[in-house]
């Protein structure tokens, strides 16, 4: 029993004490000093003041925007990445592997090479924009290009939380399903959506969130218009830190609102994370 207890106490993880110190001190240097700055800075304009900022039309309009945008997107990476998700899970076929790390290029990309990418696409000399002009849809400097750009970026994070699910999901409830007769449409809304409800409400609110705050792929193709309402709270945010007068105040003030919102969704996908894992043990 002693010669147990020995062996437990030798551990290579460091005591509880100095990996809880090295944990908030990393975090503290990387997260939450820079977000008390963003506090800190943002208590700087008064309550009227901070009033007056946030009810600008233009800060208004670009919250409209992004939130509005990132919302869409969102949706349609719910669809097209559960969609993804089941192909890469549960069919073989050449080239899938190739297809599985293509869903990375996302996050390896830098966001700035796919605005220039995704804007020479889809602008009017572009192979597709000249394609979908044809049928009178513009894309690029509009926030249907907007959409596109947030498409990108936000569905790994829809797939990559749906796919292990689906891989630990045994077919034999789908089997059984068919055995007593259900329609396919029943069977993905009694069978595989219940289980996988949890992991896409998760990867709903990353890809929101990502959008809500992206700035490197949407700053070339929205086109930043105030007048035709394609500038984003990002944009804003970086308009005010390089304009000649610079204002840290209300670009801080504008983040500290993101900031909020962010937490928020975080706050809520933990709940959803929570619910889920007690529904599984139970």
């Amino acid at each position: 029993m002693k010669k147990a207890q020995t062996i437990r106490r030798k551990s290579v993880i460091p005591g509880f004490g100095l990996s809880m110190g090295v944990t908030v001190a990393m975090l503290s240097l990387i997260v939450l000093i820079p977000l008390a700055s963003v506090l800190a800075y943002s208590f700087h304009l008064s309550w009227e003041e901070f009033a007056a900022l946030m009810t600008r039309p233009n800060v208004v309009q670009s919250f409209v925007t992004s939130i509005g945008c990132a919302f869409v997107a969102a949706v349609i990476n719910c669809v097209f990445g559960t969609l993804l998700a089941w192909t890469l899970v549960r069919y073989d076929f050449p080239g899938k592997r190739l297809m599985d790390g293509m869903i990375e290029l996302p996050f390896a990309l830098p966001t700035a090479v796919a605005g220039i990418t995704l804007t020479k696409m889809y602008s009017d000399t572009g192979v597709l924009g000249r394609a979908f002009e044809k049928i009178g849809i513009e894309i690029a400097y509009t926030k249907t290009g907007i959409i596109v750009a947030m498409v990108f970026i936000g569905i790994p994070f829809v797939v990559r939380a749906i796919q292990p699910v689906l891989e630990k999901l045994p077919a034999s409830y789908e089997e059984a399903a068919v055995m007593l007769g259900a329609s396919r449409f029943r069977i993905f809304r009694k069978v595989i959506f219940p289980e996988i409800a949890p992991a896409l409400w998760t990867g709903f609110g990353l890809a929101l969130a990502r959008g809500i705050g992206e700035y490197g792929s949407v700053i070339y193709i929205s086109g930043n218009s105030e007048k035709n309402g394609t500038q984003v709270v990002s944009y804003i945010i970086m308009q005010k830190l390089n304009s000649g007068n610079v204002d840290y105040e209300g670009a801080a003030a504008i983040a500290l609102v993101l900031l909020i919102l962010s937490f928020l969704m975080l706050f809520v996908i933990n709940v959803i994370q929570h619910l889920a894992s007690r529904r599984t043990n139970a």
